[in-house]
């Protein structure tokens, strides 16, 4: 089946949108092999007509059906798209107030920019021993399945954080280790956190910029190593390197 073939009447489609970015329209009209515009009905009863270029269309991407929308895992939806992702993530951040959400092996996390009660010790034994996809999609989740490979295979694990300036990186490595402190029963829980975190400040000072979205906004990557005893207790964290950015850094 051609793709064009998908797109039929009562079928759903994104636009773009200067102000939602993305928004939903649905398609009044089949649309064949030739048509120069897809007939759209916007969700505010406007009429709205999509211009295709017949020679090498270029159609808007599709909307999953209703009953794809809120689901735990982005790979499950039927169209995987920037309009599906954003839609989705909003629509359980919005609805439900689940900040988590998988896509395949990796954990998407939306920052809520305030305290939620779902980090303390009975959550993270809720999660401890489950295999990752058994419960709601958590960091601990990840935690729990770094750790537990690390105990099976006997080999080191590697969780990497990533996002932009402010997308709660920092917190998230912490939830990491204060999972792995509460597990490994190490006894240690506060102070190796701590001890880990408290080395931030020294290279913020030396690799920080002040950017339009945060005055303080790290340039560089931390690599922070967990270091375990063969009964897979935390026995201290060091920070290994750090690469900066210099260009970005113009003075101190």
């Amino acid at each position: 089946m051609a793709l064009s073939e998908l797109y039929t009447k009562y079928n759903r489609v994104w636009i773009l949108d200067e102000k939602h970015v993305w928004k939903s329209a649905e398609i009044t009209k089949d649309f064949l092999s030739g048509d120069n515009a897809l007939e759209l009905l916007l969700e505010d009863g406007t009429v709205h007509l999509y211009p295709v270029d017949p020679s090498k269309p270029k159609l808007p991407p599709l909307r999953n059906p209703d009953i794809l929308v809120g689901e735990n895992d982005l790979t499950a939806l039927s169209y995987l798209h920037e309009p599906a992702v954003l839609h989705n993530l909003k629509v359980r951040f919005v609805e439900s107030r689940i900040i988590y959400t998988y896509c395949g092996i990796i954990l998407v996390a939306v920052n809520p920019y305030k305290q939620l009660p779902i980090y303390g010790d009975a959550i993270i034994h809720a999660y401890s021993g489950q295999n990752m996809g058994d419960m709601d999609p958590h960091i601990f989740a990840v935690a729990e399945e770094a750790y537990k490979q690390m105990a099976r295979n006997h080999k080191n694990q590697s969780i990497i954080v990533s996002g932009e300036s402010g997308a709660g990186k920092t917190v998230s490595a912490r939830y990491a280790m204060r999972y792995f402190a509460v597990v490994s029963r190490s006894g240690s829980k506060t102070r190796v956190e701590d001890k880990v975190l408290a080395s931030n400040p020294i290279t913020e000072a030396i690799g920080n910029a002040k950017t339009t979205r945060n005055d303080n906004s790290s340039r560089f990557g931390k690599y922070t190593e967990i270091s375990f005893d063969r009964k897979y207790r935390i026995i201290g964290a060091n920070m290994r390197t750090y690469l900066l950015e210099k260009s970005r850094v113009v003075f101190q």
